[in-house]
């Protein structure tokens, strides 16, 4: 029995944590963290799990919490694991941050883009950041694993095999993505009130979102050389899912067949990666609910540029059950443990 602890439980994140892993006989939530609802029932807070949860929330002591739990998820803003981790907490638990705290591993480059002093930057280096299809055997021995954001895990899994092949020129990417408005959390503000988002979409944090430093990194490792690219996030008027449409100018003439070929190197024997048939394109319909991420490309001959497509559902493969699915590695269970939920719909 795997005993799980979650501080920032009855934010979007961690409540979808809490939803994916009830349904797990191999786990127990001994602690579900909430500043904000100390004292209350978690299910008086989230009546889904009415039932099913009997447990107050309780409070954020990190050093606490690493005395009974085998794994400790922190679904919190940024800052706060970084400031609460220790050597002394590492070596009794392991830690999943769902922040952004240890995905840059320059840590003024994280201070520049999130306007934070990073308390712990001796703990940079070993953290590992949580992408299972790229990092698994780093992922196994981990005691720190840093869950990548919902945007850059669409966005690099569906560039991933394109820039490690050399097939399109990494100085010409272009990701246009679209996100629902569970992406913004849960605390209330006015941008995210019905009114302001229904029957509307609109692009935000336009050439200065914090997730695109995070999206150059990674691709930087994959291309070999530093890589830039434009990136523009839009907010959608539905609760859940990303959508990416990337365009990247071709090194070379290649068929789709070439293409295709390319993807199936890397993603072939990935439980959770779906390459789509020739013509189809991914939709946010049908990962929602689910760990999937669909994956679609279409060869643009006239402009010489690669669109390549994917799609998630950022509250799961963008978070909680990436998380899950690096607890899993992290324990040496099958990787896709809890999480076979086929999409939802309607």
């Amino acid at each position: 029995m795997i005993k799980v602890g979650i501080i920032g439980a009855t934010g979007y994140a961690g409540a979808e944590l809490a939803r994916l892993l009830l349904q797990r006989e191999d786990v127990e939530i001994v602690w579900y963290g909430s500043r904000s609802y100390v004292g209350e029932d978690f299910a008086s807070i989230y009546r889904n799990v009415s039932h099913l949860v009997e447990e107050p929330c309780k409070d954020d002591d990190m050093a606490k919490l690493s005395e009974i739990a085998d794994v400790i998820f922190t679904a919190t803003p940024q800052g706060f694991c970084a400031s609460q981790v220790t050597e002394e907490i590492l070596s009794r638990t392991k830690i999943i941050d769902l922040s952004a705290d240890f995905r840059i591993k320059d840590a003024e480059v994280y201070e520049q883009w999130y306007k934070l002093k990073h308390p712990t930057p001796q703990f940079l280096p070993e953290a590992v950041y949580g992408l299972p299809e790229i990092n698994r055997e780093k992922i196994k021995e981990a005691r720190l694993v840093a869950n990548p954001g919902c945007y850059p895990t669409c966005s690099f899994l569906t560039l991933y095999p394109m820039v490690k092949e050399g097939l399109i020129d990494t100085d010409t990417i272009i990701i246009d993505a679209k996100s629902g408005t569970s992406g913004a959390g849960r605390s209330a503000k006015v941008p995210s009130l019905y009114c302001e988002v229904n029957e509307s979409m609109k692009p935000y944090g336009v050439a200065s979102h914090r997730h695109t430093p995070e999206i150059e990194e990674q691709l930087s490792y994959a291309a070999g050389r530093p890589v830039t690219i434009s990136f523009t996030p839009h907010l959608v008027p539905m609760n859940r899912g990303i959508l990416a449409t990337i365009y990247g100018t071709l090194t070379k003439p290649v068929t789709a067949e070439e293409v295709k070929a390319a993807y199936d190197k890397y993603y072939e024997k990935e439980y959770f990666i779906r390459m789509m048939e020739p013509g189809m394109v991914p939709q946010t319909r049908w990962v929602e609910g689910s760990n999937f991420v669909d994956i679609a490309f279409q060869i643009d001959p006239r402009t010489n540029r690669l669109v390549m497509m994917g799609a998630i559902d950022n509250m799961v493969k963008g978070a909680a059950g990436q998380a899950m699915q690096n607890m899993n590695l992290m324990f040496g269970l099958p990787e896709n443990t809890g999480l076979k939920q086929i999409a939802v719909f309607p």
